[in-house]
Order: structure tokens, then sequence, then C-alpha cells
């Protein structure tokens, strides 16, 4: 099967990670395996023949077989994300095609490699899906996650990301609040800056490799301030997630 027909996936269940964001699994008739940073196109035909069509990434890992998972934040207005918010139950079947994606993929080089994932918001999906990869395969190369979230109640995963910190000592999650922060939070508080990033780089034992995904100017700054830093440009992969993704 060529790895982009489409096919009938089936929900099989849907977990809230936010108040605006939800995890689909679907099980998949031709499942192929994917790398991690990789996404999936998945698409709406109403009964007049309408279509809506998004990518969304992968969130599951490759070792999850014969079903992917899709996490979806719902978007104002956006037509693909409010239907499966609010018009999707698992059993529903979807039509997808995939996996997608050579460029914005780990590993991409030597896997033991130094990482340094810096995501915004829902940039952190394919990022995740690289932890729960190099979890899974038993890696412990040394990694920093940055995330940069607007208030507490949007931290995607947080019980899987600090539980992952907690038991892996290779693993730093580095959280900043760019709104509100918590309760007696001592982390950062700002937009992502270069001393925030120097500080990042710094928890590494050795230069990283660099994936950056959210907004565009996040992704963007953060790209231009990590090269400012003497990062090699090969060494830094972006995915810009703009407001087509809805």
């Amino acid at each position: 099967m060529s790895r982009l027909n489409w096919q009938i996936g089936t929900v099989v269940a849907i977990k809230p990670e936010t108040p605006r964001v939800k995890t689909y699994t679907l099980r998949l008739p031709n499942w192929t395996l994917h790398r991690a940073g990789q996404h999936y196109d998945l698409r709406l035909t109403a009964p007049d023949g309408y279509q809506a069509e998004r990518s969304y990434s992968i969130a599951s890992p490759p070792e999850q077989t014969g079903e992917i998972a899709l996490t979806v934040e719902l978007i104002e207005e956006g037509e693909v994300s409010g239907y499966l918010y609010e018009g999707v139950a698992v059993g529903d079947l979807l039509e997808l095609r995939g996996p997608i994606g050579g460029y914005f993929v780990w590993p991409a080089g030597a896997p033991d490699a130094p990482l340094l994932l810096v995501g915004g918001g829902s940039g952190v999906v394919p990022l995740m899906c690289m932890l729960r990869h190099r979890q899974r395969a038993g890696l412990r190369n040394p990694v920093v996650m940055l995330f940069s979230v607007r208030s507490p109640d949007e931290v995607i995963y947080q019980e899987e990301l600090e539980a992952l910190a907690q038991a892996d000592p290779t693993f730093t999650l580095l959280l900043t609040y760019t709104r509100h922060a918590p309760v007696n939070w001592t982390g950062y508080q700002r937009r992502l800056d270069a001393a925030m990033l120097t500080e990042a780089v710094a928890h590494l034992p050795s230069a990283p490799q660099c994936y950056i995904c959210g907004p565009t100017g996040l992704v963007e700054n953060a790209a231009t301030l990590l090269q400012a830093q003497g990062l090699p440009d090969d060494s830094i992969r972006t995915e810009r997630f703009g407001p087509t993704g809805s």
C-alpha cells in the first residue's frame, strides 16, 4: 500500500489533555511504521461533498503498533478541530493518510546525541512522540525539553512529562509560563529569550540536536537565538504550527 493512500481509522480512545486539547487514538487497518516527528493528514467530508483537510502530528511512538494517537487543539472557528472536539466519539470512523514528513524527524543522526526540544503550546506534540520513542526504545541520550505555555491549565501531557523528569535523570523538563504561572512558581515566567536558551543548552554535556515546534514567531525566534549561540544550522530543525492547523 502506498503510504499516501487514504484509509478509514476507528477512534478507540479519546483523552482530554487540557480544557482545549484532546488526544484521539485511532486503530488503522493499514498501519505503517512511522518516524518520531511525522504527521497524518485527516480529511472530513460533508454530506454535500465539501471536504476539509488538516495535518496533525503523531503523538504516539512507533512502538505503539496498529494504531496512532493524534493530539488536537481546539482552534477558534476551526472547522476540523471543532468537529473533532465536539462531534467525534469512540467508535467513530475518520479518514486519514500518512505517515508524512521526512525533515522534522528523530533520530536524524546519532540516536545517542544530546537533544534539545523546544515547544510552544500544541507544538509539543511531535516532541512528545520523540520522548515516548526514546523511552520505549530504551535510549538514554541526555535530553532537555523547554516548553512554553501561557498558563498552568495549558500544559499538555503535564503528568507524563513530570513523571518522566522524576524517573529519568537524563531528562530535564523546563517550563516557562508567559501569562500566568502557578502559585509559588519559581521557574521561568517569560517568553523564550537568549538567557533561557543558554541555560537550557548548559544542561547538556555537548552541543545538541535541536527540534523546535510551535507558533511561527516562537520557532523563528528560538532558531535565531540558538544560531547566535554558535549551534550549526544543520543541527536545528523547525516545524511551524500556523493558523491553518485548525
